[in-house]
């Protein structure tokens, strides 16, 4: 059986609760790989709406869940989510939920430090979601991180405790704070740890159990790729890897088990917090899009910015993010329009590039060329075939096709899982 990764194409955003909601029902386990409780994911089924930040989209269905180490994982967060996700009547067990046992902690005093460098930064913010996530990882990659394991040995832990508080004092010397509370943190974390510790596991042996008895696997990814540390609008980027490399490295399986990798974009362009933004649209018809789109962010509300679709973008993203097939959604937010656009490439000064540059300076300064089509005035809300949808959409669908040089898998007409129109199932063998 054919395993699927599922990884935003764009900036995150692009409506990957739906898509891997809708695949999940036919996995036999979703997997997340990376980012923390910065990321968001909105799933609707039938009446009820459920808002996830840490949790695999599959627990709504029951499907079994991992969270995998390449997640930096706040446990008070996780508890938060499950308790609230426990009222609506989803119910996460160990039996449903495991967690990768060497999986980084986020701890109270990366939240701090998060703000504190925000606050301090001036024109240089890059509008964190202050959750502790960018420090948590460079605590990992500096091998002072306290994870999930570490939880059941919290009376052996002071010489990480050390080597964390030597790093984190400096700093909190540096902003005026006092140094870390010891016994707190420890208190915190006895706390904490009889309500993590059931469903820790070494995930990569039952990942690779899954994979040796056919069954079927589903990476669902965080943000996107143009938020990638790597190859993303840096600095103005996520402090992990999103591409669908990631998910081999971020669960344990090995880069021959991600199988499809399926990259969700919407049929325009948002972006939340700062940074470059070379299609957005200041205007009426940037309002339009928003309000139409119900553009807000997932975890923290804060409202999107939105453009038009920029192929060059996604077919950069496509390139180094693995893609196979692209699901694209939100068609029906374009309905109504009299004519929309694509940017195709860029001018940046005298040159004419196919490509995003890669520094920020010149990020900041191209100016998107684009190429109008006619838009359509029939509805396309709710299509389930293509002979649902009118002739212009189409149209519009066929050209994207053609400048991301990557074929549309399927099409997303609404935020209800069903009204889907399938081209390639991800999940074929």
């Amino acid at each position: 059986m054919a395993n699927v990764a599922v990884i935003g194409a764009q900036w995150g955003d692009e409506g990957k609760g739906k898509i891997v909601d809708w695949l999940a029902e036919r996995a036999d386990m979703v997997v997340r790989f990376q980012g923390g409780h910065n990321a968001g994911h909105t799933l609707v089924v039938g009446e009820n709406v459920y808002k996830l930040s840490l949790l695999p989209s599959g627990i709504v269905r029951g499907t079994p869940s991992v969270i995998g180490n390449g997640v930096v994982l706040d446990p008070w967060a996780l508890k938060a989510e499950i308790e609230r996700l426990g009222d609506q009547g989803v119910h996460a067990s160990p039996e449903t939920l495991r967690i990768a046992d060497n999986c980084p902690l986020i701890l109270p005093i990366h939240r701090d430090l998060d703000g504190l460098r925000e606050d301090a930064s001036g024109a240089g913010k890059i509008g964190t979601t202050r959750r502790g996530i960018g420090p948590a990882y460079e605590d990992k990659v500096g091998r002072r991180a306290i994870r999930v394991c570490d939880l059941a040995h919290l009376d052996d832990l002071g010489p990480q405790l050390d080597r964390l508080c030597a790093h984190h004092d400096a700093l909190r010397a540096g902003f005026g704070e006092p140094p870390v509370d010891r016994e707190r943190l420890l208190a915190d974390l006895r706390e904490i740890a009889a309500f993590v510790l059931p469903f820790a596991k070494p995930v990569w042996r039952d990942l690779n159990e899954a994979r040796t008895g056919g069954k079927r696997i589903l990476f669902e990814g965080a943000q996107g790729v143009l938020l990638d540390i790597d190859h993303g609008t840096y600095p103005f980027v996520t402090s992990s890897n999103t591409i669908a490399g990631a998910a081999a490295g971020g669960s344990g399986l090995g880069p021959s088990g991600v199988g499809f990798v399926l990259g969700i974009a919407k049929a325009y362009t948002t972006r939340v917090g700062s940074g470059p933004f070379p299609t957005e649209l200041e205007d009426e018809t940037g309002q339009r899009l928003g309000e139409r789109g119900h553009e807000f962010g997932t975890v923290t509300g804060r409202k999107r910015r939105c453009g038009w679709f920029d192929s060059v973008l996604v077919r950069q993203s496509a390139a180094v993010g693995g893609i196979t097939g692209i699901a694209l959604t939100k068609i029906d937010v374009l309905d109504g329009f009299g004519e929309v656009k694509i940017c195709v490439g860029y001018t940046l000064g005298d040159q004419t590039l196919d490509y995003y540059p890669t520094h920020a300076a010149d990020q900041a300064r191209v100016v998107p060329v684009y190429e109008t089509m006619e838009g359509w005035q029939e509805s396309t809300a709710g299509a389930r075939s293509w002979a649902d949808l009118p002739a212009q959409a189409i149209k519009y669908i066929r050209r994207i096709e053609e400048l991301i040089r990557c074929p549309v898998a399927l099409v997303s007409t609404s935020p209800e899982r069903e009204d889907t129109i399938l081209v390639r199932d991800p999940f074929a063998d």
